[in-house]
């Protein structure tokens, strides 16, 4: 089997930061990205400490979402570049992977 070496990076959002969807169509448009996932957590805490969760009487929107994707290095790094003034220090992660060709 035929393996190729791509990058994945995983950004932490909350809900309620208006970021997500200007992220979402620069990653697509701008980046050329060939695709990104996003998950809603139902709790989580950050910067804080406070416990945020999915309470039927809590209907804040501070719940955490973490978008992710993967593509190869070169591009990866050049589209880390042109985010780090984007996304606050310590809320972007990145690591090497393997992925059948």
């Amino acid at each position: 089997m035929n393996m190729n070496e791509v990058t994945i990076v995983r950004i932490y959002l909350s809900e309620g930061e208006t970021q997500l969807k200007n992220l979402m169509k620069r990653l697509r448009d701008w980046e050329k990205l060939r695709g990104l996932s996003v998950f809603r957590g139902i709790s989580g805490y950050g910067e804080s400490g406070v416990i945020h969760g999915a309470d039927i009487v809590d209907l804040s929107m501070h719940l955490p979402i973490v978008v992710e994707f993967f593509d190869d290095d070169e591009k990866i790094n050049n589209i880390l570049e042109h985010l780090s003034d984007q996304i606050k220090p310590g809320h972007m992660l990145k690591w090497s992977a393997s992925t059948n060709a």
